[in-house]
């Protein structure tokens, strides 16, 4: 039997990079999976489907509460149950701190922090009628260890790691995990984008000397959504080739 098999995952951002990467992961194991973006992504949505699961993309603006409760009845109504949620919607606006805005500020943590309380607020009382739920948070080793020029976005990651854990404690006497993962250097679009002298720098740090994968981060979070770590809640775990021990 797949590890997934009849759950329904819920996942923010994952109409590219490692959120995508999580919905094939999670679908190839059975999962039928509800995911969210920007806006309704059909491509992705097919590529999800072919493996034989039940997949919907949503539109969704993830820092609107409003909007997520909706979105969260919505998903609830075409599939039936919601057991796994990953909080995975993020954006950077970097700068240095004299030179960052409020508005910069604002974006990052509107986006990345409280579109997750948005949708943990809509999804428990879900998972408290099912008697169980996994919840993932996607955080940063930055919010582990801080990063000049983000602190925004390490501030935001640092918040999804401490909600997580009191998610944890409040809802594991339900049957709720809620646990975050930390990713470092991942070969995305993203650091695709970035100079040579920057991503040789950051390969001297790595003892495994190599960026990770976005299917790297989708395996461990497999293995968070599964009964595989049922007894495992309120950790953070590091993806990042041992750079930060």
């Amino acid at each position: 039997m797949k590890l997934l098999e009849g759950k329904t995952a819920l996942i923010t951002g994952a109409a590219r990079g490692i959120g995508k990467a999580i919905a094939l992961r999670f679908a190839a194991e059975g999962a039928n999976i509800a995911f969210t973006d920007l806006a309704v992504n059909e491509e992705t949505q097919t590529e999800i489907v072919a493996l034989g699961v039940k997949c919907k993309s949503y539109a969704s603006n993830a820092a609107d509460f409003a909007e997520t409760e909706e979105l969260v009845k919505q998903v609830k109504e075409d599939f039936g149950t919601i057991d796994v949620l990953v909080n995975n919607a993020g954006i950077t606006k970097d700068g240095l701190m004299l030179r960052m805005s409020e508005a910069q500020w604002d974006a990052v943590i509107g986006v990345n922090l409280k579109s997750a309380f948005n949708f943990i607020h809509a999804v428990v009382p879900v998972m408290m009628r099912q008697r169980g739920g996994s919840i993932i948070n996607m955080a940063s080793v930055v919010g582990v260890h801080g990063n000049a020029g983000q602190a925004n976005y390490a501030a935001s990651k640092a918040g999804m790691i401490a909600l997580a854990k009191s998610i944890a404690q409040e809802m594991g006497p339900k049957g709720i995990r809620a646990n975050a993962i930390a990713p470092g250097f991942i070969e995305t679009a993203m650091t695709a984008q970035l100079p040579d002298a920057v991503r040789e720098d950051w390969m001297k740090k790595i003892p495994l000397r190599r960026g990770g994968k976005p299917e790297d981060v989708a395996d461990v979070a497999l293995f968070l959504a599964s009964d595989l770590s049922s007894y495992v809640s309120g950790q953070v775990i590091q993806i990042d080739g041992g750079m930060n021990m």
